[in-house]
């Protein structure tokens, strides 16, 4: 793939890439990201991706961000007892360590596969 320069990355027309295209950085205030829109308590709502942001690398295609309209979003929809229930559900199965059988109080690292007091069971006896 050609190398992308930062100039060649502003298309605000879409002609050169289907859609409008911007730098990193450079796009227009009545667009977002979804992370952006989420941080406004917004969905996309089911609108089709109105804009991108390239973001050049070196050897590596270019980072890609598609933008949505922030006046075409919806607000996010709250949750349900019913989806509370399921959340607290997963979160407890994650604090629980399968090595002492016992709620850890925090979520376990999927790194050791049990809390860290049965991990490193040595260091808890020095502390």
């Amino acid at each position: 793939m050609k190398r992308l320069a930062l100039a060649d990355c502003f298309d605000p027309d879409g002609e050169r890439f289907g859609i409008p295209t911007f730098p990193w950085r450079c796009a227009p205030d009545d667009y977002a990201t979804r992370r952006q829109l989420r941080g406004q308590g917004l969905r996309p709502g089911g609108q089709e991706v109105a804009a991108q942001i390239l973001r050049p690398r070196r050897r590596r295609e270019p980072l890609t961000a598609y933008l949505y309209r922030i006046d075409l979003a919806r607000p996010v929809r709250p949750m349900t007892a019913g989806m509370w229930r399921a959340h607290e559900a997963m979160m407890r199965a994650r604090r629980w360590c399968p090595e002492c059988e016992r709620d850890a109080g925090y979520v376990v690292p999927t790194s050791l596969g049990m809390c860290v007091t049965c991990a490193y069971p040595e260091e808890q006896r020095a502390a």
